[in-house]
């Protein structure tokens, strides 16, 4: 790894601001991937996409950890649903090696934008905790959501975070908050999946995702507390502005591949 003190304080602020984003509604990738890719033009995308895992993982989990701490989750549902979502990364990243991507890839900044809309359409929608089921039903469901989203995530990969909130809320009636908790230990499942893969070929910077790391949990610490200070009404905020910028962002994508 060839790189400046210049570039290593890049990195290490924009996993600062990743975990924070990241800890209040996910998409923390959208700015500390980017940034990996800017500092380390010639390196190996799998490893910069390992060494971004190798530091986000923490912040991730620490959120899931606060959040756990004052939120009331829904635990017999979440529990099968994170095994069902860390079984879905390691199907998903087996697929990865046979299936053609290019067709999710130019679908997704639609799927987003049906994801927009539908969220700024429906105002109510994440305000208010209203669980729509109990028991084995929502249990299910949570399992569900979390083998699809999981099977995405070691597959593709951009949005996972905002994919997770917002089925929870649409689909399960949790508010924003309550959704975002759950989905950063649903999240935490699917980068552990991914972290184990890439750490065992070898595509992991462990001395830089060590320093990320730390600065990823700074931010998780302060997204958290903005998120339970503040309420679903401040997390919903953030979440359409997450999804804004992925919809840009694999938007430009989408146009790059079928422009050549």
């Amino acid at each position: 790894m060839l790189d400046t003190p210049l570039d290593t304080l890049l990195v290490i602020a924009a996993s600062w601001l990743a975990g924070c984003i990241d800890a209040i509604a996910g998409g923390g990738g959208l700015v500390l991937v980017p940034a990996l890719f800017t500092a380390y033009p010639g390196t190996p995308p799998a490893t910069l996409f390992g060494t971004n895992k190798g530091a986000a993982i923490w912040g991730t989990a620490l959120a899931a950890w606060r959040y756990a701490r004052r939120v009331d989750l829904r635990w017999q549902a979440l529990v099968p649903a994170i095994a069902c979502a860390l079984a879905g990364s390691g199907l998903g990243a087996w697929a990865v090696t046979h299936i053609d991507a290019t067709r999710l890839r130019v679908a997704l900044p639609l799927v987003l934008l049906a994801v927009l809309v539908y969220t700024l359409a429906k105002k109510d929608l994440g305000h208010t905790h209203a669980p729509r089921w109990a028991g084995r039903h929502e249990a299910l469901v949570a399992s569900a959501i979390g083998l699809g989203i999981g099977f995405y995530d070691g597959l593709f990969g951009p949005g996972t975070g905002s994919f997770f909130v917002f089925l929870l809320v649409r689909v399960l009636g949790y508010d924003f908050l309550h959704a975002s908790a759950s989905a950063k230990l649903l999240n935490t499942a699917t980068n552990a999946a991914a972290l184990t893969l890439f750490a065992a070929t070898g595509h992991l910077w462990w001395g830089l995702a060590a320093a990320m790391a730390v600065a990823n949990m700074l931010g998780s610490v302060l997204g958290t507390h903005l998120a339970l200070t503040r309420g679903a009404g401040f997390v919903r905020t953030v979440f359409l502005g997450v999804v804004g910028a992925l919809i840009l962002r694999t938007g430009w994508d989408a146009w790059t591949l079928l422009a050549l």
